[in-house]
């Protein structure tokens, strides 16, 4: 059964040439008796599409599927890029998954092929390939503007929890001062920064200089202490940093990499201001560009379904291929019953049976019909309707 989280498309043989007379009469079907209320609906208005041969419209038939799965995933990325720009804020979501300035409801329900843009004096193969290049390159920019704003974000995250975290991790900038440390200029003496976990205070105040020799005595002073650890220093001979630094590990004391300049603090802050204003002017670009690109995917996508519709119409239903249809947005309330109105309005279609490719399948030499083989086989098992009808993307809300 059909989804009724997507957009359905329905083609018929049109007939007497009045499509007017035939969007009157489905009109009057869905909305009486019977009831599919609410459903929103329009008509398709088909182009006058090349057909082309049988064989190029079977294999292009087999090739569709694949073509609209991609573009599909496509179209979905872009949604979830929106998405996680948007914090999932459904107004905000609304107000950018629009065709060209149109919502979805009245791009799907009032659909008109885009000659200028997709010419129909072309084949159907090329007109596909015309599609397929503009899908690969929205993906490609997608993707490029994409991998740029997750760095500058990522960059711009490892700032801030410098800023935030605890003393095991943070920037020490603006927590330690010149004076806490001894001249750099010594060719001696060295000041580390050591984070003491708040338990094992009293383990570093008793045992620091007996961690290794050459330990200036009493140079270690508590400098901060926030919910985890303590900030301490600690003056060691620069010979035996290293085997200090080791002891420390072993005994959980964490020795902060950390060497003070006295415009340390003015540069980390404009590093994160220069952070901050590239991940926001990237998040900008990036939403304008993710709003452009589901307009047009979106658009290339419906397209698609079309040209998919068509064909399956002309290898269901044969020429001439004039083929009425429409869109219907189904309510999920009534989606069995709207099923049942458009099976019952269509039932004397039911004479052409399961698609053309799968029919006068003869074994040699018996002129009778065989079980399908191979891809033929999965379109005996589909769920057959008397109309051809495709399903279009629907943004969840």
């Amino acid at each position: 059964m059909p989804s009724d989280l997507s957009y359905w498309l329905i083609s018929v043989p049109l007939q007497d040439h009045d499509p007017q007379r035939m969007l009157s009469e489905i009109s009057q079907k869905l909305l009486g008796d019977g009831g599919s209320a609410s459903n929103d609906f329009g008509q398709l208005a088909l182009p006058p599409l090349k057909t082309g041969t049988l064989e190029s419209l079977i294999s292009l038939s087999e090739e569709l599927p694949k073509t609209e799965l991609g573009f599909t995933q496509v179209v979905s990325k872009i949604i979830e890029t929106l998405k996680a720009l948007l914090n999932n804020d459904e107004k905000a979501l609304a107000q950018h998954v629009l065709i060209n300035e149109q919502t979805i409801d009245d791009y799907m329900l009032g659909w008109t092929w885009n000659a200028g843009k997709y010419r129909t004096d072309r084949g159907l193969r090329e007109i596909v390939e015309v599609l397929s290049k503009e899908m690969t390159s929205i993906d490609n920019v997608m993707k490029q503007k994409l991998n740029s704003y997750n760095l500058a974000k990522s960059q711009l995250q490892q700032l801030q929890r410098k800023k935030t975290g605890n003393l095991s991790v943070r920037s020490l900038a603006d927590v330690v001062h010149k004076e806490d440390f001894v001249d750099q200029s010594s060719e001696f003496l060295e000041t580390l920064l050591v984070a003491v976990p708040k338990n094992n205070i009293k383990d570093w105040q008793t045992k620091y200089e007996r961690l290794t020799s050459m330990v200036v005595p009493r140079s270690s002073s508590k400098l901060a202490q926030d919910d985890e650890f303590a900030l301490f220093n600690v003056v060691v001979f620069r010979k035996v940093k290293e085997e200090f630094i080791q002891k420390c590990r072993e005994s959980k004391f964490q020795v902060r990499e950390f060497v003070w300049d006295d415009q340390i603090v003015d540069k980390q802050r404009q590093e994160l201001e220069d952070a901050g204003s590239s991940e926001k002017e990237l998040w900008t670009e990036l939403l304008r560009l993710s709003r452009t690109n589901f307009s047009e995917a979106y658009q290339a996508l419906a397209h698609l379904k079309v040209i998919r519709m068509y064909v399956e119409s002309v290898l269901r239903f044969g020429l001439p291929a004039d083929y009425f249809a429409i869109s219907i947005r189904p309510n999920p309330k009534r989606t069995k019953a709207l099923l049942a109105a458009l099976t019952s309005h269509y039932a004397y279609l039911a004479q052409y049976g399961s698609s053309s490719k799968v029919q006068g399948k003869k074994s040699k030499g018996s002129g009778q019909d065989v079980e399908a083989p191979g891809e033929y086989a999965q379109l005996l098992e589909e769920e057959q309707f008397p109309f051809v009808l495709m399903e279009q993307y629907m943004v969840a809300a």
